[in-house]
């Protein structure tokens, strides 16, 4: 079970009224320098979190996730899950006390292993009660019968 996982509490869907003017994910991709601007959500993962287009690659569902995680989209967390690894107590609830606040994410690496299987390789910065935390983890994903990448699980490090 990764951490983000286990950071979920309780919430649904908020409407695209809440979403945030620039992409919480930063347009994040193996390489890029933190200070590169960050695009338009409604461009980039608000496409796919709120305008129902599928994301075409791993890449790009992994980043529209941490967005999800960021502004508490927890349906489509739960659509762009592998269903037998998918927690039933899902929920990614931003107004709860313990809620991380999402700081940042960086992609180290990116591969497709073949068309139904990639990895990608990420740091997701955060904070909760005022400390200051850095998930690093390799995640897996596949690709089901209808084209759509789901995430399946991933491997943490410290």
């Amino acid at each position: 079970m990764s951490l983000m996982t286990s950071m979920s509490s309780k919430n649904s869907h908020k409407s695209s009224a809440q979403r945030p003017a620039d992409c919480p994910c930063g347009g994040a991709v193996p390489g890029q320098a933190s200070a590169a601007k960050a695009p338009r959500f409604e461009q980039c993962c608000g496409r796919y979190i709120d305008g129902g287009e599928v994301a075409p690659r791993a890449l790009e569902l992994m980043r529209s996730r941490y967005s999800a995680y960021v502004v508490g989209a927890t349906n489509y967390l739960r659509a762009t899950w592998a269903p037998q690894t998918c927690p039933a107590d899902l929920d990614a609830d931003v107004s709860a006390p313990d809620a991380p606040r999402w700081l940042g994410l960086q992609i180290k690496t990116f591969a497709e292993i073949d068309p139904r299987h990639a990895t990608v390789e990420f740091v997701a910065r955060y904070k909760v009660a005022g400390r200051a935390h850095r998930l690093h983890e390799l995640s897996r994903f596949i690709r089901n019968d209808d084209g759509r990448w789901l995430y399946v699980d991933g491997d943490v490090s410290e």
